[in-house]
């Protein structure tokens, strides 16, 4: 397998490095020098990486193609270069839709995909729309495919995955108002990180239940649990939080 990136943003550097710590087998990885201090350091740690300084060059030599620009780079870019019809295309960007990356690449072997920072650890969802078996064959080996036929409901899960910074700033919040507390900064990152992973891995573990039950079986009557949410509830939190999740939806549907 020889893997072409147009983009070296993190996301594309986290792919790289969730391939290297998998059981997936590659035999080069092209990758452009678009942000210099990431391509270098990806080059520099593995020996399959190499920087190439022309996108096209990069697209000439590589049988999958993985677009890890922003919508705006990929408008002005995409259409300058050109895809042979025997080559496999992963896009990685958010709003721009099959339809429109088919007529600027000239390529009708393209699926969309939506993989998450923790892919470098091998772990969460990757959605992949339409599902595809050479995009399935690459994302198995680094976290669960989603496959997803409709595209329309594919955007759904761009939004879901947006609250990441959301969720690092509870943790955030959290941790610092221990420290202001008088807790040891490290103390308190290891406490919080450790109590989202076992939460996290509860959800995962009782996911058949819905999360609605954990909800319930996580509170008592006039609890500590129950009173959080209560305060969260009457300040309307998860009614914003959704609002927000709307608003991005609306966003990525334009």
């Amino acid at each position: 397998m020889i893997l072409g990136f147009i983009g070296t943003g993190k996301i594309s550097s986290s792919i790289i490095y969730g391939i290297f710590n998998s059981k997936l087998k590659v035999k080069r990885i092209y990758i452009s020098s678009r942000n210099r201090n990431i391509a270098k350091k990806l080059a520099k740690k593995f020996k399959q990486v190499k920087i190439l300084y022309n996108n096209q060059e990069i697209i000439n030599k590589s049988s999958t193609i993985i677009l890890g620009i922003t919508p705006n780079v990929g408008n002005k870019i995409l259409s300058k270069l050109k895809f042979s019809k025997n080559k496999k295309i992963i896009s990685l960007i958010s709003t721009i839709n099959l339809e429109k990356l088919k007529k600027i690449t000239k390529n009708k072997n393209i699926i969309r995909a939506i993989p998450l920072p923790p892919i470098e650890i091998n772990k969460g969802p990757i959605v992949i729309c339409p599902p595809n078996k050479n995009a399935k064959n690459l994302f198995k080996y680094l976290g669960t495919v989603i496959e997803i036929r409709n595209e329309n409901l594919s955007y759904k899960f761009w939004s879901t995955a947006s609250i990441m910074a959301t969720y690092y700033e509870i943790l955030n919040a959290s941790s610092n108002w221990l420290i202001k507390k008088g807790i040891n900064k490290n103390v308190a990152n290891n406490y919080i990180a450790e109590l989202f992973l076992s939460l996290s891995q509860d959800a995962v573990n009782k996911k058949s239940q819905g999360f609605k039950k954990l909800v319930a079986d996580s509170q008592t009557p006039n609890g500590l649990n129950m009173q959080v949410l209560k305060e969260l509830q009457k300040g309307k939190f998860y009614t914003k939080f959704i609002k927000a999740l709307e608003n991005i939806n609306r966003r990525i549907n334009k």
